[in-house]
């Protein structure tokens, strides 16, 4: 197999050991626009990091984490719904960043690339980020894992037993700008969303515990990622997609042997 066949893989099995346990979290407290709008704000941090002449995986770290820094300020004033200032962020961050891009005249960059991902074009440099920053994200998860269970389960009962509700809160949003800002390169802005739900929501039915969901979820993560590589290679379709689409036929079987196993289960007459 080419070098950068192995890079490719290498690298979408790493995030998708990441995204398992944070999708997990997305499910369980309906996050889904939250990963939309991290995502859209990547293009921006790509515009910047081209007009200030910054390592583009870098600018996306940085400008995902502010905007999660922002949304975080923003909730706290209660004005506005989350799902109201999710839109509101998620539209500007990626309007300002086509506009950032179209005054750079000098700049022609794919944005199908940064769009829909090129597993394909992963570099050394890419996989040190994905596992130096899927090893931190993923110790920090486990640190806070107990007590964002409990706040994801009841936040008010949470914070009666003297978990730090707003410290937890605000460790996950950065955790979760750090996880959207490395996924981007593997499947692009707007598939990054996909890949943290599909397979959490796969392994929902599958697993009794938390725990034993996350593990799930990491595992159909890897499996999709495998299979999408190996039809995009096959049948000659745009990478980033096809991982999704490995992920939906994965979600479908999940949700088939979850209908068997409720069958065998219920009572006969």
């Amino acid at each position: 197999m080419d070098d950068f066949l192995w890079r490719a893989l290498l690298g979408g099995l790493g995030v998708a050991l990441v995204a398992g346990p944070f999708g997990c979290f997305v499910v369980w407290r309906r996050l889904a626009y939250f990963g939309d709008t991290l995502s859209h704000s990547a293009l921006l941090g790509v515009a910047l990091g081209f007009l200030l002449h910054l390592d583009l995986t870098l600018a996306v770290i940085l400008t995902c984490m502010m905007l999660a820094l922002l949304l975080f300020v923003l909730q706290q004033q209660h004005s506005l719904a989350t799902d109201t200032l999710l839109g509101i962020l998620a539209h500007s961050s990626l309007a300002i960043g086509l506009v950032v891009i179209a005054f750079m005249e000098t700049l022609r960059i794919d944005l199908m690339a940064y769009l829909f991902g090129d597993i394909l074009a992963i570099s050394r440099l890419d996989l040190y980020w994905i596992y130096g920053g899927g090893i931190l994200v993923l110790v920090a998860l486990l640190a806070l894992w107990k007590p964002l269970l409990a706040v994801t389960v009841n936040a008010e009962l949470a914070q009666a037993e003297g978990v730090p509700v707003k410290r937890v809160e605000l460790a996950f949003v950065l955790l979760m700008a750090l996880v959207v800002a490395v996924m981007m390169k593997i499947v692009g802005l707007i598939l990054v969303t996909a890949l943290l739900l599909i397979p959490a929501a796969g392994a929902r039915g599958l697993a009794r515990t938390p725990e034993r969901m996350a593990m799930v979820a990491a595992g159909i993560g890897c499996l999709s990622v495998a299979g999408g590589l190996w039809g995009s290679l096959q049948w000659d379709t745009p990478a980033g997609p096809s991982i999704v689409v490995a992920g939906t036929l994965m979600f479908c079987l999940t949700q088939f042997f979850g209908l068997i196993k409720l069958e065998s289960r219920s009572p006969r007459p």
